[in-house]
């Protein structure tokens, strides 16, 4: 198992991350879903049902071994990250709707997550002595997600104002905290990430391609707005990989476990970036084209 580091330091960034997410989240957020609901259920849909069928594809394809394939699966079940926010907001999509989804993905998370992890252990026994996630560890998963999130929307609720002044300081301590983490983590297990990331590489960049894809193209396929469609994809292509990690390697104990998760982590960023100039790019040059037509029809109208 990691370091002291990782098993008290990981935890400790995630409580940050997610308790900064509950300063900026309202009741609003979660009832925003009666107004656009088509958009909010066909991203769920993705993210609960597509991903987690697509990614065991990957893994047999791939033939990775249990115990990878199996961190591999977690990582499919985890929720989106609050990156997603930030990209969404740069390749301007609906960053409300991030908000709701990477609220409602959060609670539900603590259902799905357990569930999808005690398959693939169920499925692929990487394990000699270990059965999967039992009552007990489910209720840690409860209180690695949930608990810092209540707590910050009770900190909002209390003192909006003084939630508002620390949602800044909280976003840059926690990238602080996590950054010192992570690079303890690799530093204590650079051998082991060495010697797996080459078979993980591959996947996790096909994975994160189909995701951020899935995410954009299927609410466009039925005619969800392309605002929503650029949030869809970056709320299902940006996992939260540091929950992942912290489950692995605080929860079930195995650092190999983390290990797709922490590739994932470091390559989803480069490539969703890549992504967003992609439909953002596309989208210009649709809108040149509209634009063209119009002014072609208006000067045609006015020849007539």
């Amino acid at each position: 198992m990691g370091s002291a580091l990782t098993t008290i330091g990981l935890p400790v960034a995630l409580g940050i991350i997610m308790f900064g997410l509950g300063l900026s989240l309202t009741p609003r957020d979660f009832a925003r879903v009666a107004t656009q609901p088509k958009a909010v259920f066909v991203a769920l849909g993705c993210q609960l049902l597509l991903l987690p069928v697509l990614c065991f594809g990957l893994v047999i394809l791939f033939q990775l071994p249990p115990i990878l394939a199996v961190g591999m699966m977690m990582l499919a079940a985890s929720p989106g990250g609050t990156t997603a926010n930030l990209y969404s907001h740069l390749f301007r999509g609906d960053i409300a709707l991030n908000i709701s989804l990477t609220a409602l993905n959060s609670v539900i998370a603590v259902v799905t997550l357990p569930l999808i992890t005690n398959f693939a252990i169920w499925y692929f026994d990487p394990f000699d002595d270990q059965l999967g996630l039992q009552w007990a560890k489910t209720l840690e998963v409860f209180a690695i997600v949930l608990l810092p999130v209540i707590g910050g929307m009770i900190v909002r609720r209390l003192w909006p104002r003084f939630a508002d002044g620390m949602d800044r300081p909280v976003r840059i301590i926690s990238v602080v905290v996590l950054v010192v983490v992570i690079a303890g983590a690799v530093a204590a297990n650079w051998a082991l990430l060495v010697e797996n990331a080459g078979r993980l590489a591959l996947i996790t960049v096909v994975f994160c391609v189909l995701s951020l894809s899935i995410g954009y193209l299927v609410p466009r396929l039925v005619r969800v707005g392309r605002r929503q469609a650029i949030a869809s994809s970056f709320e299902i292509g940006i996992h939260n990989a540091t929950l992942a990690i912290v489950i692995a390697q605080t929860v079930l104990g195995s650092v190999e476990l983390s290990l797709p998760a922490a590739v994932y982590g470091v390559l989803m960023f480069f490539i969703a970036f890549g992504f967003g100039f992609l439909i953002r790019g596309r989208t210009d040059a649709r809108r040149d084209d509209e634009g063209s037509a119009v002014d072609a029809s208006d000067a045609g109208g006015a020849r007539a």
